[in-house]
């Protein structure tokens, strides 16, 4: 005779809810984007591969959540759950705002040559349902958001959720320190690139302490820290903010200038541009991180 376990075994909330629901729905559009594309619209070099890996990786992180939550699997994970789908759904907004920018504009023509009128409104189609999967997962941050007042996870107040904008920003910077910015010219460039590094690694250590749920450790003032190091983050990206700029841009040490010679995807000045601009996007993100953490209970 089997016993009772107290409560369902399913958990209908998971896809009846509205978060269930927006859940559902970056599913559909995923797998509807990704299969337009690989069916007939087709993707190449590291653009369209970046896109397709964005689609497919949200595909399968969001089916896991769903399972997990829908059989009550999640319960069984050594993780804090609540941290874990709300650091991931503000990741996939942030990646599939990203691939639904670069994929049209990359991929889609209005023209039929060279491509074909069925190659070119696979691509439009898939273009749409890119922007659709976007908002699916920004609505299930909008609906995941800690309130005020709340007692909720880390991860899913305002300042948790900057956390994962300002790795992502990080990673830009990154990508266009390789892509020939010359950061290796002075002491001072290469301080800079000192300064995304140490703010990047530990930015992912607190998203993974909060996922892990280590941030109840009795010897670790996990919150105080969490200050402490975005105070840190300020200060080092206001020195990137003044030292980039002068020494890329100023007549002395670079050009103030885009060079009339350089190759367009293959230009230094560009890259030391994007830099400059996402530094001070990111010491913005730390400043509201920084005041966020001075309101927030979690």
């Amino acid at each position: 005779m089997m016993e009772s376990s107290g409560g369902p075994y399913l958990n209908t909330a998971a896809v009846t809810s509205p978060v269930g629901i927006a859940r559902l729905l970056q599913v559909t559009f995923g797998c509807t984007t990704f299969s337009l594309v690989a069916h007939q619209g087709g993707f190449s070099a590291a653009y369209g591969t970046f896109c397709m890996f964005v689609w497919t990786f949200c595909f399968a992180i969001t089916v896991f959540i769903i399972t997990c939550e829908f059989t009550h699997l999640h319960s069984c994970l050594s993780i804090s759950w609540g941290n874990f789908t709300a650091a991931f759904a503000m990741l996939a907004t942030l990646m599939t705002v990203t691939a639904a920018v670069i994929y049209p504009l990359y991929f889609v023509q209005l023209g039929c040559y060279p491509i074909g009128c069925e190659v070119r409104d696979f691509r439009i189609a898939a273009s749409v349902f890119a922007g659709l999967l976007f908002f699916a997962y920004a609505a299930e941050v909008f609906l995941t958001r800690a309130k005020p007042g709340q007692v909720t996870s880390y991860m899913a107040t305002i300042s948790g959720l900057l956390k994962i904008v300002q790795a992502f920003v990080a990673c830009i910077i990154f990508g266009a320190l390789v892509n020939d910015s010359q950061y290796s010219k002075y002491v001072a460039t290469q301080w800079c690139v000192a300064v995304y590094s140490f703010c990047f690694v530990v930015t992912v250590v607190v998203v993974a302490f909060s996922v892990t749920g280590k941030t109840a450790l009795p010897w670790f003032p996990f919150e105080r820290s969490v200050v402490v190091y975005t105070f840190g983050a300020v200060l080092l990206y206001v020195s990137a903010a003044v030292i980039w700029p002068v020494f890329c841009f100023d007549s002395k040490y670079g050009s103030p200038r885009r060079p009339g010679l350089c190759a367009k995807g293959k230009c230094p000045w560009d890259s030391q541009l994007v830099i400059a601009i996402f530094t001070y996007v990111n010491l913005l993100l730390y400043v509201v991180d920084l005041a966020y953490s001075q309101r927030i209970r979690f």
